[in-house]
């Protein structure tokens, strides 16, 4: 459809839009922060992401960490159970084994993706507060073992040289402060200097895998509950998880001004809560099982949930 077709073949999530002519927030109105702190602001503008500390109640992490192990056929008790087949083909083959769960419309991604804390922290980033949030996955990343590997890898989802402003995120399911244990990695250096990085690089180089030679990987490190946002042009990506018993799980979420006019668009993300289905895209297979067709009933939504998703204007 043509809501999803250039996502067809490049990373990105197409369930929401860039920012198009809407740039992020650069406190010209002077107007107050929700959330962010002037020394996160700094940070921000500095770093290209900022971390928002306890952004989600534990009650709120602790029973998607459960769901996300039934929903994976997986015991967390018993590792044997953690290295079953893969059920669906990832044709983004940097993300093969690196743990992504796809459910997409369950109640408890819904409470989250509409707890305040969140909405606030992505209003401060972009400066209004007309928001959309994607509908996107989550993380379970198991420890490499020879028969499982996941080495971890750097990329961008959309073009860093694009005029248009784009944010990501995820909200940390569980403690991530040990850097052997898989979790978010970025190159803060590179975000900084992309316009000199860039005059040595070839013509026809990759425009979502860059060379990071001579830089040094960021291991960001988070607590359960934290909120991550960054910059779209920060090369980033998940490393791998070289502990010997302990897993990383998030949850995909972000944020972008809202398009009411684009109604293709904004039907289509109805239609996706509203039947439960997951964005059709390069990086997005979906589960061949319909669980959450079949198993789960779908989310109820708060009144700022509802504009989010974009059922009601803002």
């Amino acid at each position: 459809m043509a809501v999803t077709k250039k996502h067809k073949d490049i990373p990105g999530n197409p369930s929401a839009t860039a920012g198009g002519k809407v740039k992020l927030n650069n406190r010209s109105q002077n107007k107050p922060l929700k959330v962010l702190t002037e020394v996160d602001w700094k940070f921000w503008k500095e770093n290209g992401y900022v971390i928002v500390k306890k952004a989600v109640p534990r009650g709120y992490t602790t029973r998607l960490q459960s769901l996300l192990w039934e929903f994976e056929e997986k015991n967390p008790d018993d590792s044997e159970t953690w290295y079953a087949a893969s059920k669906g083909e990832m044709k983004m083959k940097e993300l093969t084994n690196s743990g992504m769960v796809e459910i997409y419309n369950h109640q408890y991604l819904w409470d989250i993706r509409q707890y305040p804390k969140v909405y606030e922290s992505f209003a401060d980033i972009w400066g209004i507060d007309e928001l959309w949030v994607t509908i996107d996955r989550a993380n379970l990343n198991l420890p490499a073992r020879p028969d499982f590997e996941f080495k971890g890898f750097i990329h961008w989802d959309y073009d860093p040289e694009s005029d248009e402003d784009n944010v990501q995120g995820l909200v940390a399911l569980n403690d991530q402060t040990d850097p052997n244990v898989g979790g978010f990695q970025c190159v803060p250096e590179l975000y900084r200097n992309f316009d000199t990085w860039k005059k040595n690089q070839p013509n026809d180089r990759d425009i979502f895998k860059p060379d990071i030679s001579g830089y040094t990987l960021t291991k960001v490190k988070l607590e359960e509950g934290d909120l991550l946002i960054f910059n779209s042009k920060l090369p980033h990506g998940i490393r791998p998880n070289r502990s010997k018993n302990s897993v990383r799980m998030a949850q995909y979420i972000s944020m972008m001004p809202a398009a009411n006019e684009d109604e293709a668009l904004r039907n289509w993300r109805i239609t996706s809560w509203r039947d439960r289905i997951a964005p059709d895209g390069f990086a997005f297979p979906g589960d061949p099982r319909n669980w959450e067709q079949t198993r789960y009933p779908q989310a109820n939504l708060s009144p700022l949930g509802r504009k989010l998703l974009g059922l009601d204007l803002w």
